[in-house]
Protein backbone atom coordinates (compact mmCIF):
# COMPACT_ATOMS: atom_id res chain seq x y z
CA UNK A 1 0.00 0.00 0.00
CA UNK A 2 2.39 2.50 1.04
CA UNK A 3 4.81 1.35 -2.08
CA UNK A 4 1.52 2.36 -4.16
CA UNK A 5 1.75 5.80 -2.92
CA UNK A 6 5.12 6.31 -3.29
CA UNK A 7 4.79 5.51 -6.64
CA UNK A 8 2.00 8.02 -7.58
CA UNK A 9 4.09 10.65 -5.62
CA UNK A 10 7.22 10.09 -7.31
CA UNK A 11 5.43 10.47 -10.77
CA UNK A 12 3.31 13.67 -9.68
CA UNK A 13 6.97 14.54 -8.65
CA UNK A 14 8.38 14.04 -12.42
CA UNK A 15 6.22 14.69 -14.56
CA UNK A 16 5.51 18.29 -12.36
CA UNK A 17 9.01 19.30 -12.48
CA UNK A 18 8.97 18.18 -16.49
CA UNK A 19 6.64 20.31 -16.60
CA UNK A 20 8.49 22.80 -14.93
CA UNK A 21 11.62 21.68 -17.04
CA UNK A 22 9.43 22.97 -20.31
CA UNK A 23 8.19 26.32 -19.14
CA UNK A 24 10.76 27.80 -17.00
CA UNK A 25 12.22 31.35 -18.63
CA UNK A 26 15.65 30.40 -16.93
CA UNK A 27 17.60 27.88 -18.45
CA UNK A 28 19.44 27.04 -15.22
CA UNK A 29 16.34 26.69 -13.44
CA UNK A 30 15.34 23.83 -16.29
CA UNK A 31 18.72 22.01 -15.27
CA UNK A 32 18.04 22.07 -11.62
CA UNK A 33 14.33 20.96 -12.55
CA UNK A 34 15.71 18.29 -14.84
CA UNK A 35 18.00 16.90 -11.66
CA UNK A 36 14.71 16.98 -9.56
CA UNK A 37 13.10 14.76 -12.60
CA UNK A 38 15.69 12.52 -12.67
CA UNK A 39 16.00 12.22 -8.97
CA UNK A 40 12.06 11.01 -8.89
CA UNK A 41 13.09 8.46 -12.13
CA UNK A 42 15.52 6.78 -9.93
CA UNK A 43 13.38 6.69 -7.57
CA UNK A 44 11.00 4.69 -9.91
CA UNK A 45 14.06 2.55 -10.18
CA UNK A 46 14.46 1.65 -6.59
CA UNK A 47 10.26 0.69 -6.72
CA UNK A 48 11.24 -1.79 -9.18
CA UNK A 49 13.93 -3.25 -7.00
CA UNK A 50 16.73 -2.20 -9.72
CA UNK A 51 19.30 -0.59 -6.70
CA UNK A 52 22.01 -0.58 -9.09
CA UNK A 53 20.35 0.95 -12.26
CA UNK A 54 18.93 3.93 -9.66
CA UNK A 55 22.43 4.91 -8.35
CA UNK A 56 24.09 4.38 -11.52
CA UNK A 57 21.38 6.60 -12.84
CA UNK A 58 21.88 9.04 -10.07
CA UNK A 59 25.67 9.12 -10.84
CA UNK A 60 25.53 9.52 -14.58
CA UNK A 61 22.51 11.87 -15.18
CA UNK A 62 21.85 13.78 -12.50
CA UNK A 63 25.85 13.84 -11.60
CA UNK A 64 27.99 14.24 -14.64
CA UNK A 65 25.52 15.29 -17.50
CA UNK A 66 23.74 17.95 -15.84
CA UNK A 67 27.18 19.56 -14.77
CA UNK A 68 28.21 19.25 -18.23
CA UNK A 69 24.42 21.12 -19.34
CA UNK A 70 25.01 23.66 -16.71
CA UNK A 71 28.39 24.52 -18.19
CA UNK A 72 27.43 25.01 -21.71
CA UNK A 73 24.60 27.04 -20.45
CA UNK A 74 26.65 29.28 -18.64
CA UNK A 75 29.57 29.12 -21.21
CA UNK A 76 26.56 30.10 -23.89
CA UNK A 77 25.82 33.25 -21.90
CA UNK A 78 22.21 33.01 -23.40
CA UNK A 79 20.25 36.36 -22.92
CA UNK A 80 16.95 37.55 -24.25
CA UNK A 81 18.85 40.86 -26.53
CA UNK A 82 20.97 37.84 -28.22
CA UNK A 83 18.15 34.81 -28.53
CA UNK A 84 16.61 35.37 -31.82
CA UNK A 85 12.82 35.32 -31.58
CA UNK A 86 11.01 32.92 -32.94
CA UNK A 87 8.16 33.58 -35.50
CA UNK A 88 4.17 32.45 -34.49
CA UNK A 89 3.61 30.28 -37.20
CA UNK A 90 6.89 28.31 -36.21
CA UNK A 91 5.44 28.24 -32.32
CA UNK A 92 2.01 26.91 -33.72
CA UNK A 93 4.20 23.79 -36.32
CA UNK A 94 5.81 22.96 -32.35
CA UNK A 95 3.04 23.02 -30.75
CA UNK A 96 0.57 20.46 -34.04
CA UNK A 97 3.61 17.97 -33.76
CA UNK A 98 3.91 17.80 -30.05
CA UNK A 99 0.32 17.24 -30.23
CA UNK A 100 0.61 14.73 -32.87
CA UNK A 101 3.46 13.00 -31.14
CA UNK A 102 1.45 12.76 -27.89
CA UNK A 103 -2.17 11.21 -29.79
CA UNK A 104 0.78 9.08 -31.41
CA UNK A 105 2.08 7.70 -28.09
CA UNK A 106 -1.87 7.48 -26.61
CA UNK A 107 -3.04 5.55 -29.47
CA UNK A 108 0.20 2.84 -28.98
CA UNK A 109 -0.29 2.59 -25.00
CA UNK A 110 -4.39 2.46 -25.48
CA UNK A 111 -4.17 -1.53 -26.40
CA UNK A 112 -1.71 -2.58 -23.91
CA UNK A 113 -2.29 -4.63 -20.88
CA UNK A 114 -1.05 -4.14 -17.63
CA UNK A 115 0.41 -7.06 -15.87
CA UNK A 116 0.57 -7.68 -12.38
CA UNK A 117 4.09 -7.11 -10.10
CA UNK A 118 3.96 -10.74 -9.33
CA UNK A 119 6.08 -11.18 -11.95
CA UNK A 120 8.74 -8.60 -10.90
CA UNK A 121 8.26 -10.09 -7.21
CA UNK A 122 11.72 -11.89 -7.34
CA UNK A 123 13.94 -10.28 -4.90
CA UNK A 124 17.43 -10.37 -7.31
CA UNK A 125 16.28 -8.79 -10.45
CA UNK A 126 18.01 -5.67 -10.03
CA UNK A 127 20.78 -6.72 -7.51
CA UNK A 128 24.40 -6.05 -9.08
CA UNK A 129 25.05 -9.97 -8.07
CA UNK A 130 22.05 -10.76 -10.96
CA UNK A 131 23.98 -8.20 -13.29
CA UNK A 132 27.51 -9.67 -12.85
CA UNK A 133 26.60 -13.13 -13.18
CA UNK A 134 24.33 -12.07 -16.31
CA UNK A 135 26.95 -9.65 -17.98
CA UNK A 136 29.88 -11.95 -17.25
CA UNK A 137 27.92 -15.40 -17.90
CA UNK A 138 25.61 -15.22 -20.91
CA UNK A 139 27.11 -11.81 -22.69
CA UNK A 140 30.79 -12.42 -21.97
CA UNK A 141 32.18 -11.97 -25.38
CA UNK A 142 29.62 -9.18 -26.38
CA UNK A 143 30.77 -7.41 -23.17
CA UNK A 144 34.43 -7.88 -23.95
CA UNK A 145 34.03 -6.81 -27.94
CA UNK A 146 32.68 -3.72 -26.27
CA UNK A 147 35.69 -3.08 -24.20
CA UNK A 148 37.71 -3.52 -26.86
CA UNK A 149 36.27 -0.90 -28.92
CA UNK A 150 36.03 1.41 -26.30
CA UNK A 151 39.67 1.41 -25.75
CA UNK A 152 40.43 1.47 -29.16
CA UNK A 153 38.29 4.62 -29.31
CA UNK A 154 40.20 6.48 -26.51
CA UNK A 155 43.48 5.80 -27.81
CA UNK A 156 42.04 7.15 -30.97
CA UNK A 157 40.87 9.94 -29.22
CA UNK A 158 44.14 10.82 -27.27
CA UNK A 159 46.33 9.86 -30.79
CA UNK A 160 44.39 12.73 -32.94
CA UNK A 161 44.19 15.74 -29.76
CA UNK A 162 48.24 15.10 -29.71
CA UNK A 163 49.42 18.11 -31.35
CA UNK A 164 52.67 16.48 -33.38
CA UNK A 165 53.61 12.91 -33.80
CA UNK A 166 56.51 11.54 -32.89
Amino acid sequence: MITQYLFYFLTFVAIFSALLVVFSKNPIYSALYLIVTFFATAGHYFLLNAQFLAAVHVIVYAGAIMVLFIYVIMMLNLNKEVEPHKSTMLKVAATVCGGVLGLVLVAGLRETELTALSEYSNPSIGLIERLGNVLFGTYMVPFEISAVLFLSAMVGAVFLSKKTIH
